[in-house]
């Protein structure tokens, strides 16, 4: 019983393929719509794919043009070729702006760009373009179905690029290039004064501070000791309970003895 059945799903698949291959290399435009619109419900977004784009140059200005523009940019989507996808879904919301699913539309476009951005340590200019997308879109539909996830994604791409400017500060600290790194966090806190890593920040900045002045021949020392000191102070101010604040407390002390050598000198 199993084996017949078997045999039978098979043939139905042979059948099936056979019919895909021969829609496919026909002239018969209405039978490919027809089939790329079967396949596209049945999310076989691959052969759908691949028939609607044969069909799409050829049904434009008809009224059938605006159902195969969306499922073909659907499909590049679904297939992850997210490029394609967001230029295609770009297209459609230019062509049909007032199409029922031109907010959809919408937002699969800019979803696509959050698709293509890389990891926070390549260079970011699809994370920044996703984010200039995500908020046209949330500009456009205030009060979309797709909102929530909308702001959630554009959190995302701004915590990849704080996490990008975080780590070159950071960077600039460990390989112990102090006055760069004072520079790049300074400039981190300037860029993303709400930051989720603005605590670490607080904390780097100090230690680079303090190594900068601990490390500094004596007619530059003074001036970066007091520099440090108040770096020391925002820390404490800004995170009272900071787990850092311990081994800050200590560097604080180290550099409140230096600057103390400065004033009994004077």
């Amino acid at each position: 019983m199993k084996k017949g059945l078997y045999i039978l799903l098979i043939g139905i698949l042979l059948i099936s393929c056979s019919d895909f291959q021969k829609t496919l290399k026909s002239e018969d435009t209405a039978a490919k719509f027809e089939m790329a619109t079967e396949l596209y419900e049945a999310e076989k977004w691959n052969k759908s794919y691949r028939l609607l784009d044969q069909i799409l140059q050829q049904f434009r200005g008809k009224p059938q043009a605006e159902k195969i523009t969306f499922m073909h940019a659907m499909c590049s989507y679904q297939l992850k070729d997210y490029y394609i996808a967001s230029f295609h879904f770009d297209k459609f919301t230019d062509i049909y702006p007032q199409s029922e699913k031109a907010e959809q539309a919408s937002f699969l476009a800019a979803k696509g760009y959050y698709h293509n951005s890389p990891v926070y340590s390549k260079e970011q200019k699809e994370t920044i373009e996703a984010i200039e997308k995500l908020q046209l879109f949330v500009n456009q539909y205030p009060e979309s179905q797709y909102l929530g996830e909308a702001n959630e994604l554009v959190k995302e791409l701004d915590f990849k690029l704080q996490k990008k400017s975080f780590e070159i500060a950071k960077q600039y600290n460990t390989i112990s290039e102090y006055k760069a790194s004072i520079k790049a966090f300074n400039n981190f806190m300037l860029e993303f004064p709400g930051a989720d890593l603005r605590h670490e920040a607080f904390y780097y900045r100090f230690d680079s501070a303090y190594n900068l002045s601990i490390l500094s021949i004596d007619y530059l020392k003074e001036d970066r000791l007091k520099e440090a000191i108040g770096y020391f102070k925002a820390l404490k101010k800004a995170f009272p309970n900071s787990e850092y604040l311990e081994a800050a407390t200590i560097m604080n002390e180290e550099l409140q003895q230096q600057l103390n050598t400065f004033t009994t000198k004077s």
